[in-house]
């Protein structure tokens, strides 16, 4: 009888670490000293993405996807999932579309991340099923302060917020069964929430909200300073809030509606969840409707945060202009409570080097959205000119991606990217520092026609680091109290990597880096490079 229970006991512990170890290997964010990671398979992995159109996630145009991201070199691809599409008729699910995306994805080795059009699709509900677009009276829109209604859906619905719950928690549901391998690394809840037109819902059941207190999740004090008012212990939201108050209610609305669709669905299925901002001006601090109010931007994210806790990431959107504008953008949203990630970001040349900037971050992924446009006709100048800068960078980065992940996870990469006045920029290394000058030829003398330069350095020991580049020069010179003495390159080499390995294809010297330091053109390499002080 020992011998039986014994044996039992030890199957059962058995039993129990195998269902762990399933469990770890289920994609999740894990954070360090405010540096965060995205574990797949066990390991830091980096998204190199590219999102497809709104309305390409149909059989029919996915060769045109495909062959997009066979063109970006990606190892991931975003693709909406609609509710139009996955529940047509109220309570009947159709995952056929899930399943296709699933096989044609393995067949390619890329993963996939899952993005939820449903109540919100950039402010609006066009994404319903038909069948709750025609009864407006019982999934209704909001009401701007006239009594006239937006294009734009009600976050106090509770038949809406019933409906999405059931159709996500369907959705993960499935996919927990469906998709054992993790082909589906993380889902997208909603997709740029929020309202234009009017600043909150001034509906009869909204306004007797708004009049009403402020919940107390938000009452504490670290979040009314973090929002910049007074801390008190209760409150109307106009009390509390003051001049903000229209705007705070709709963030604090939308993001209680999301977050519980996406508690409903982790509860079932917990992949890592997020929701992507569409963003307001990070330099001007404008007020809201100037911008898609009630979404993630960068002033809300407190509210977000209490929430929803549910939602693992709050992810911007990059489509502001110039240089200055993105890299407060990355400032802002990498946290020590939302890992940096940039879901979508304008398809054009510039955007590519800010995926440098969110490495070195230690965030988790980049996409350029659109990427099915061209896909099929690559050769085209139009083409050329938005791929080829993400196609450079993801190729070379590819070979390297695991250790890259674990690197800026660590901490042990620094960036720099051109802004638009070209000046130089220097990046602290300890006992180095590196100038970076951005242009081509000799020593980036010649300089760039478009400020998309970008330079990236790993440090892996005092003396010892990997280079890598597009349209720049690294020059090092000793600093701290190593400042003027004599030194040289003990050896550059270009290589790669292969299986965590770096892999040397020549060595580099001559006028390679006599003058200064190794130069980078159009494609970029990669370079590990160890100084020595005489």
């Amino acid at each position: 009888m020992k011998t039986v229970i014994l044996f039992l006991a030890c199957l059962f512990t058995q039993l129990s670490v195998w269902a762990q170890a399933k469990v770890e290997q289920i994609p999740r964010i894990i954070e360090k000293n405010g540096r965060h990671a995205l574990l797949i398979d066990g390991k830091p992995f980096l998204i190199l993405g590219g999102q497809a159109h709104n309305s390409s996630a149909w059989p029919g145009m996915m060769p045109s996807v495909w062959a997009g991201i066979k063109q970006l070199h990606a190892n991931t691809l975003e693709v909406p999932l609609y509710w139009e599409q996955i529940e047509p008729q109220q309570g009947k699910f159709n995952f056929s579309i899930v399943d296709t995306l699933l096989a044609q994805a393995r067949a390619r080795q890329v993963r996939l991340v899952f993005l939820w059009f449903a109540t919100w699709k950039n402010g609006s509900n066009h994404y319903m099923p038909q069948w709750m677009k025609a009864d407006a009276a019982k999934y209704p829109n909001i009401h701007n302060r006239k009594g006239n209604p937006i294009d734009s859906p009600s976050p106090h619905a509770e038949a809406t917020l019933n409906a999405d719950i059931k159709a996500f928690t369907a959705v993960m549901s499935y996919l927990k069964k469906a998709d054992p391998q993790h082909t589906v690394i993380m889902v997208q809840v909603e997709n740029e929430p929020g309202s234009w037109d009017s600043i909150r819902d001034y509906a009869p059941d909204a306004q007797k909200l708004f009049e009403g207190q402020v919940p107390a999740e938000l009452l504490k004090p670290a979040i009314l300073t973090a929002l910049n008012v007074p801390v008190i212990t209760s409150g109307t939201w106009q009390k509390v809030f003051g001049g903000r108050a229209d705007e705070y209610f709709q963030a604090w609305s939308i993001s209680r509606f999301i977050g519980k669709v996406a508690a409903a669905g982790k509860a079932v299925y917990p992949l890592p969840l997020y929701v992507n901002a569409a963003l307001r001006d990070p330099l001007s601090n404008p007020s809201a409707p100037s911008y898609e109010s009630g979404g993630p931007t960068d002033n809300v994210i407190q509210i977000w945060k209490a929430a929803a806790p549910a939602i693992d990431i709050l992810a911007p959107d990059i489509y502001l202009s110039g240089s200055e504008r993105a890299l407060k953008v990355l400032e802002l949203y990498d946290r020590p409570d939302n890992a940096l990630f940039v879901p979508e970001a304008g398809f054009i040349k510039d955007n590519a080097k800010y995926l440098y900037n969110v490495i070195a971050r230690g965030g988790i992924g980049f996409s350029p959205f659109g990427i099915d446009y061209n896909a099929e006709d690559p050769a085209t100048d139009e083409a050329k000119e938005r791929y080829l800068p993400y196609a450079h960078a993801y190729a070379a980065i590819a070979p390297m991606m695991r250790e890259l992940a674990q690197w800026g996870f660590e901490g042990k990469v620094q960036t720099v990217v051109e802004h638009e006045d070209q000046a130089e920029q220097t990046i602290d290394l300890g006992q180095w520092k590196a100038t970076v000058t951005f242009g081509s030829g000799r020593g980036g003398t010649q300089k760039n026609v478009v400020a998309n330069g970008k330079a990236m350095i790993v440090k892996l020991s005092p003396n010892k680091f990997v280079l890598m580049g597009t349209h720049s020069h690294i020059a090092f010179t000793p600093a701290g109290n190593q400042a003027g003495k004599a030194w040289q390159y003990l050896k550059v080499e270009e290589g790669k990597y292969q299986n965590g390995v770096f892999k040397p294809i020549r060595i580099l010297n001559g006028d390679e880096t006599d003058w200064g330091g190794p130069s980078f053109g159009e494609t970029p390499s990669v370079v590990q490079c160890e100084l020595i002080i005489r």
